[in-house]
């Protein structure tokens, strides 16, 4: 159950934000092997003081098209699948709608199963 986050500067048109939550979903499936139907995001625009990041860290040059992902999903893949979910997913973004790679930001988080309610107050994996 990924919960996928995904920010960005404001002023961009709702087919650029509906292809940024296609890209990291396709990725999803693609390299971390989630279910058909598991898809919940919250895409997110920021004015220039809501979005900050560090221009050059890491010697990666980011303008203010960088695009912020945060990604919370069940814990338990390895390193060589979140890094080919990392790399997916700035390819797509790449492809469409037009991301350059190095403003791709992307921050995993992983919790255990039993954290997390669907509905009903039940904890539907525990």
């Amino acid at each position: 159950m990924p919960l996928v986050r995904i920010s960005l500067k404001e002023g961009k048109p709702e087919s650029y934000r509906r292809a940024l939550g296609k890209g990291v979903h396709t990725a999803l499936l693609e390299e971390a092997k989630i279910p058909i139907g598991d898809e919940f995001q919250l895409i997110t625009e920021h004015d220039g003081a809501g979005l900050v990041y560090g221009a050059d860290y890491l010697d990666i040059h980011r303008d203010d098209d960088v695009v912020f992902i945060q990604i919370t999903l069940n814990e338990g893949r390895s390193a060589e699948v979140k890094q080919a979910l990392y790399a997916r997913i700035a390819e797509l973004l790449a492809e469409d709608p037009g991301v350059r790679r190095e403003n791709v930001l992307i921050s995993l988080l992983e919790v255990p199963k039993e954290n997390w309610s669907f509905g009903n107050g039940e904890a539907q994996y525990a």
